[in-house]
């Protein structure tokens, strides 16, 4: 299975390094896209990686594929998911405490839409998410900045015999 992966990450990245934009503008795209990868928000990551690329000047196209590439990691999406959480929660509580155990199978689904629902488990999952998403984002600029400016070099090198 990671056999299949790697290269298809690798081709990815590839043509990110192909786009027709500044190294800064495409770094910037990708870690807006990992930022909003660690959102929990299920079909506005995209959009919100976009509009947000957009609007701090990024690459759009290097965002929307930055999410994508972020869902690869979608088998281990109940860990993060859970690890947010008690993230969020102890970033909430006063004094500072991890949550109890949730136990949500045991609910209707009615309830898992619920309004009170929200507030006590949406609110430190997103709030968590945040906390998590924030420090992937930043590592996530400055490495592909770092592999950009590497491979425009060694473009350019090319280009001129």
């Amino acid at each position: 299975m990671i056999g299949k992966i790697y290269p298809w990450m690798r081709s990815q990245l590839d043509g990110l390094s192909g786009l027709k934009d500044a190294p800064h503008a495409v770094a910037l795209g990708i870690a807006c896209g990992i930022f909003f990868g660690f959102i929990p928000l299920p079909g506005f990551k995209t959009l919100l990686a976009i509009a947000t690329a957009r609007l701090l000047r990024g690459n759009m196209v290097a965002a929307a594929v930055a999410v994508t590439l972020h869902d690869v990691i979608l088998p281990l999406a109940p860990v993060i998911l859970h690890r947010e959480y008690q993230a969020g929660y102890w970033l909430m509580s006063h004094p500072h405490h991890l949550p109890p155990e949730l136990h949500l199978i045991h609910h209707s689904p009615a309830m898992w839409l619920h309004w009170s629902t929200l507030f006590t488990i949406g609110l430190p999952l997103v709030s968590g998410s945040v906390l998590v998403a924030i420090p992937f984002a930043v590592i996530a600029y400055f490495v592909s900045l770092r592999l950009l400016v590497r491979s425009a070099a060694r473009r350019g090198a090319a280009e001129a015999p």
